[in-house]
């Protein structure tokens, strides 16, 4: 069931900018040393950290899944066809006992 996403969706951007912030000034905010990790995040190439996440979120006025609502849209999906395969296997299994 790992699927590995290449991009990780996310609405970043869409809160920040919302809230009315630059790059720059979350990075400073968060007590990163640039701007690059904020934008790496928002293009959706790695995650931020638990602790981060929270901040952000709280920094945006939000939930933390709601910064990623796409990715999580697609887990969801992916968590349902891999239950679903389960218990099809599972149910299998007990006909055959």
């Amino acid at each position: 069931m790992r699927t590995i996403h290449k991009f990780l969706p996310n609405c970043l951007r869409k809160y920040r900018r919302a809230a009315g912030f630059k790059q720059k000034d979350v990075a400073c905010i968060l007590g990163l040393k640039s701007a690059s990790m904020i934008s790496r995040w928002e293009n959706g190439l790695c995650l931020p950290k638990l602790q981060s996440l929270f901040k952000l979120a709280i920094l945006y006025r939000t939930m933390v899944d709601a910064l990623f609502i796409d990715l999580r849209i697609l887990l969801r999906e992916e968590v349902a066809q891999a239950q679903r395969r389960y218990q099809q296997k599972r149910s299998g299994n007990q006909t055959e006992q």
